[in-house]
């Protein structure tokens, strides 16, 4: 039966829900992407998780994983050790359909060119729909190349990492369908300084790479604490090195690894971030002692990516909501999308949009070719860090510009705009924070120097489209070999890197209109700008039809 109507609470000009909308099809900007840097292939794939993103059952799972959030259990009614931690239905049908989706494996799966980039729409469509799942599956997609290292996790483990299912049981992995990796890299004294990690490592009968060991320690951040397995770091006799540890040993029998306490936390809710304590907890060493670091720079490598993609995808969904929100809201005897004013916003936000879009998935075909080419894997290399850096860090400004454009139903909790908010500036500091990820930049510069050439090389193609973008890209050049105050100028040089990398891909891909606002904005005129502040000349509204969705 439904509730009465009152006369003076008739529903007028709402926008109601985003919903019903395929969010690759019809994308173009995405769809054009994936296609062009090689993925195309997995359009059908991408079409029916671009079904879910609008999808509101989809989306009330997304609201409910949030709002009803992880709960420890760390001993049993009877004061036996679980340490256990439940979730509400709605986390467990999100894992099921991202995982179920190949969001974390089709990379290696697929075994066909273009299969980081086709992992890469997927991941940057999961990113629309809820981001506290993008942890797990970012973390299962960059530990698979180190997974395979040791011979009896390669045979045992991997094929249940790779499979596309979800398996919520806890039980031995052997009895499982499909298994879930997690991460603890992080101490409480040390943060990003891994060397500073004091987490013991003794090892059984000689130890060395595939032999077991016996951790000792605490760990500040450790990732889907219900994960069937962790990669982490400890000081073994040969210095720090990276450890597989699994939450239930050979024989069945759980593994000695203690849940001390969920992270409360600002985003990422659905989520469970957990401090952990390692007891003389049977690990295997993967790699070398005294390699550790290295080990797990491979895996960030990968991780960087993913942030940079799915960075470019929440960014994407807040300017879904706000394009649909903004046309569907009136004031003043019009839309607020035909409000100057407004209309000079979100021209700004779709032109930021699609650049990181770009951004990231040329990243991801750099990542594809590498094996291949050694351009590739230069340019790979530089613009990973560059990518992740630059993306995270536009990432909350623009939310937070977007939920402003909602007004104060963006301000609402049972909106999506809050969580988006909360969510923006996570990326950001995971695998690296903002200086620690300019610095990476810096070392690949001064260690690969042919890093520079290959960036030049992919970005002069463009000199000679406009005036601006040509001296920006001059003085780009000469800013990566100018050694002075080298440290200092870490983030100048990032960000000019990924300016000059965004205008040279709108100049190539995006309409000339789009390509030439950019320019304009980006590469001259106002420092520290508002959005919304193009030049007057710019044709706003087309810019604005090239990302509308409905």
């Amino acid at each position: 039966m439904t509730a009465p109507q009152i006369s003076t609470h008739e529903v007028l000009n709402q926008s109601g829900a985003f919903t019903g909308v395929n969010s690759f099809s019809k994308d173009r900007i995405l769809s054009a992407a994936v296609t062009r840097e090689g993925g195309g292939w997995v359009a059908e794939r991408a079409t029916r998780l671009g079904a879910a993103v609008a999808d509101p059952a989809w989306q009330e799972h997304a609201h409910l994983a949030n709002t009803h959030t992880p709960e420890l259990h760390s001993h049993d009614r009877f004061g036996h050790r679980v340490d256990r931690v439940d979730f509400h239905p709605s986390y467990h049908a999100l894992m099921g359909l991202a995982f179920g989706s190949g969001v974390h494996s089709l990379a290696w799966t697929a075994q066909r060119k273009g299969a980081h980039v086709a992992r890469a729409a997927l991941s940057y469509l999961w990113n629309q729909l809820e981001n506290g799942i993008g942890c797990p599956t970012g973390m299962a997609y960059s530990s698979i190349p180190s997974l395979g290292r040791v011979a009896p996790i390669r045979e045992h483990f991997l094929p249940k990492v790779l499979a596309a299912d979800y398996d919520p049981r806890i039980l031995p992995v052997a009895e499982k369908r499909a298994a879930t990796i997690g991460m603890a890299l992080t101490e409480k004294q040390g943060g990003s300084d891994l060397r500073a990690n004091m987490t013991r490592a003794v090892p059984v009968n000689g130890g060395g790479e595939g032999g077991e060991y016996r951790l000792t320690g605490h760990k500040w951040f450790c990732s889907a604490p219900m994960s069937d397995a962790f990669l982490t770091l400890a000081q073994a006799p040969g210095g720090l090195g990276c450890f597989f540890v699994p939450r239930s040993l050979p024989d069945g029998s759980r593994n000695r690894f203690f849940i001390q306490r969920l992270k409360e936390k600002c985003g990422n809710r659905s989520n469970a971030s957990s401090e952990i304590e390692y007891a003389d907890t049977y690990a295997i060493l993967i790699g070398e002692e005294g390699r550790g670091i290295r080990t797990s720079l491979e895996m960030a490598h990968l991780t960087r990516l993913d942030f940079a993609i799915g960075s470019a995808g929440l960014m994407r969904q807040a300017l879904n909501l706000t394009l649909h929100h903004t046309f569907n809201r009136r004031a003043f005897q019009r839309t607020l999308a035909d409000q100057p004013l407004m209309q000079a916003v979100l021209a700004d936000l779709c032109l930021e949009s699609e650049a990181a879009t770009l951004l990231a998935f040329r990243v991801a075909r750099a990542v594809d070719e590498s094996p291949d080419s050694e351009n590739a894997r230069l340019l790979e290399r530089i613009l990973t860090p560059v990518a992740k850096f630059w993306n995270a860090k536009r990432a909350p400004p623009f939310v937070a510009e977007c939920v402003e454009c909602h007004g104060g139903n963006g301000f609402i909790e049972e909106q999506p705009m809050p969580r988006l908010y909360r969510e923006a500036p996570l990326n950001g500091i995971w695998e690296g924070a903002g200086n620690l990820i300019c610095l990476d930049v810096l070392r690949a510069l001064e260690r690969e120097p042919d890093c520079a050439e290959a960036l030049m090389a992919e970005i002069l193609p463009v000199k000679g489209a406009d005036a601006t973008l040509d001296a920006y890209i001059a003085a780009l050049d000469a800013s990566l070999h100018n050694r002075q105050d080298w440290e200092g100028r870490a983030r100048h040089i990032t960000i000019a890197i990924a300016t000059a990398m965004e205008a040279a891909l709108m100049v190539q891909f995006s309409h000339p209109v789009a390509a030439q606002a950019f320019i304009d904005s980006r590469c001259s005129g106002l420092a520290n700008r508002a959005y919304g502040s193009l030049a007057a000349q710019a044709r706003l509204r087309d810019i604005v039809e090239r990302s509308r969705l409905d």
